[in-house]
């Protein structure tokens, strides 16, 4: 098992197919990330088409990874079934966490991209994947198989953490 402050990233991906079940545990860890008062306003977007990543790749250069992986998610946030109003980036960023997590256990690459609140980036893939103006792109993750991983080492800055007052 890879732990969570692993420190890892990945440098570069292979070509190897994502399965349709190992999608499928990374979604439903998706849908298991808290949520305020149980909304769950998220929907995804599951890409395997060449010719939309190319396109996303073209208009956004940070994501250029989009096009190293075999599949993407883009991770929405639906703000027709908020009950806290303001809260659904919160529940997108545990879902999008929880991802992450659930990758990283199956041994599998994933990267954040992050959408929301770029304005640009949001107008782009509500354009292109015909997503209705209720419901926000909020990231990207792309997914696929590491050749090599990076190691970041320790990322924890003591300097950073308050007892009881700042």
């Amino acid at each position: 098992m890879i732990p969570v402050m692993s420190g890892r990233t990945i440098s570069k991906f292979t070509d190897q197919r994502v399965e349709n079940e190992a999608l499928q545990a990374l979604l439903r860890a998706a849908m298991e990330a808290p949520s305020a008062g149980d909304e769950r306003p998220w929907h995804f977007i599951v890409l395997r088409d060449h010719t939309i990543r190319d396109t996303i790749r073209m208009a956004i250069p940070e994501a250029f990874m989009v096009t190293q992986t075999p599949v993407s998610i883009v991770l929405c946030g639906d703000t027709s079934l908020q009950k806290h109003i303001g809260c659904w980036p919160l529940d997108c960023a545990a879902a999008t966490e929880n991802i992450l997590i659930r990758a990283r256990r199956m041994k599998l690459a994933a990267i954040w991209l992050g959408m929301y609140p770029i304005e640009g980036r949001i107008q782009h893939f509500r354009e292109l994947l015909r997503i209705p103006e209720h419901v926000v792109p909020f990231s990207l993750i792309v997914v696929g198989h590491p050749t090599t991983w990076w190691e970041h080492g320790n990322r924890f800055l003591a300097a950073r953490v308050h007892h009881d007052r700042w």
